[in-house]
């Protein structure tokens, strides 16, 4: 009985990933900003299905820094309130602070431009978190300044110093194509949607570079090289594929594999308020 249970649980993301594709294939005639939204909205769905809801997920908003830089549209953003409740507005227009964001997500159709992606990318690499933030831990109140030209400070071990927001590209594949290139150039995770598949239509989810858990701790927790004197070193040499991967079932593997990801920028970069009251004031 039990495991007759768990293969219907394997079965029934087997049927959600059919009709994930299902529904990212449907097309509207002559409407394509409809189209777009529409597949924004299933993409939303499939997040919203395997992300905690620790995690908001927020739709076509703009990232935000302490040195006021902003990064192009986001399509979708996956990020943790718990120590930065805000969302920055101007009209119907949503600016979300960098220390907050956990993913971020672009949804494109079948037609991508390399350009057009390089530009986004770089738009969100730009955007750099804060270390001036004070906050009440159990052990007392902890500041978060981290001062590079300090001895005494870089001599301590952190264990996230510059954190960055996984980047994940999301695409439609009416003609099998390699992605490779893409997925390594300029996002972390490319989840494709396939849907000339013969034996059906399938999501297919690649990864960079086959990193193991270090590589990725460290890419995303120490995202500054000034500040690695300061890492803490996280020595994990299993990879995504070895560990975190069920068999012939995309959406459980992802299910496992970011949420594990996620796990290592579980405590976000704590709200530098001070850093932000000066860009509104305009101070340097």
């Amino acid at each position: 009985m039990q495991a007759d249970t768990i293969q219907k649980i394997r079965e029934n993301y087997k049927r959600i990933e059919r009709s994930i594709v299902e529904q990212l294939f449907l097309e509207f005639s002559h409407h394509y900003p409809t189209t777009g939204s529409y597949r924004e909205d299933v993409w939303y769905s499939l997040f919203r299905q395997i992300v905690p809801y620790k995690f908001a997920i927020e739709k076509g908003v703009f990232i935000i820094d302490s040195d006021g830089k902003i990064s192009r549209e986001v399509d979708l953003a996956i990020f943790d309130e718990q120590y930065t409740p805000y969302i920055f507005n101007y009209g119907n227009v949503r600016f979300i602070p960098i220390e907050a964001v956990a993913v971020v997500v672009q949804c494109k159709s079948n037609n991508i431009n390399h350009e057009n992606l390089r530009t986004w990318t770089e738009s969100i690499e730009k955007l750099k978190t804060d270390t001036n933030s004070i906050t009440r831990m159990y052990q007392g109140v902890v500041g978060g300044w981290l001062n590079v030209s300090d001895q005494e400070t870089t001599a301590k071990k952190y264990s996230q110093t510059a954190t960055r927001p996984i980047r994940i590209l999301c695409h439609l594949n009416k003609e099998r194509h390699n992605n490779t290139k893409l997925n390594k150039e300029f996002f972390d995770i490319t989840i494709c949607a396939n849907g000339q598949e013969v034996s059906g239509p399938k999501l297919e989810v690649g990864y960079n570079n086959d990193w193991n858990l270090g590589e990725w701790y460290e890419s995303l927790n120490h995202n500054d090289t000034r500040l690695h004197p300061c890492k803490q070193n996280y020595l994990n040499r299993s990879t995504l594929a070895e560990k975190y991967t069920v068999n012939d079932n995309p959406i459980l593997s992802l299910i496992f594999q970011l949420n594990q990801l996620l796990m290592l920028i579980n405590n976000p970069m704590l709200f530098p308020h001070q850093t932000y009251v000066k860009m509104f004031n305009n101070e340097k």
